[in-house]
């Protein structure tokens, strides 16, 4: 992943709004969810949802599909786990990382004057 979309995504991210919608749409799974549900769970006026959908649609970090009548949006699995990778790329300086392990800064000598 590049820089460019790696700050796309996160800016995209950085809004109270388009972060929850993210998330419900992580957690709504490949089903997805039709914009009127997303609107109602996340108490949003449509107006409101078109705009900040568009933006996480702008940055890839949803999909959208037309099933019908309905437009059925669906978090962006590959590209959530690129942008992951992307920030914990060489996390812990190589170290073996998990939930349970804090990743620590090694430790800067000192130069004397």
């Amino acid at each position: 992943m590049e820089a460019t979309s790696v700050i796309g995504a996160l800016g995209a991210l950085a809004q109270e709004h388009r972060l929850a919608l993210f998330r419900q749409l992580v957690q709504a799974g490949d089903k997805g969810m039709a914009a009127g549900s997303i609107a109602e769970a996340l108490c949003i006026p449509n107006s409101s949802l078109s705009f900040h959908l568009a933006q996480l649609r702008s940055a890839g970090l949803i999909l959208q599909e037309r099933q019908h009548r309905s437009l059925i949006y669906r978090a962006n699995y590959p590209a959530m786990n690129a942008l992951l990778a992307y920030l914990t790329e060489n996390c812990c300086a190589g170290a073996a990382c998990g939930a349970d392990v804090e990743c620590e800064p090694q430790a800067q000598e000192r130069k004397s004057a």
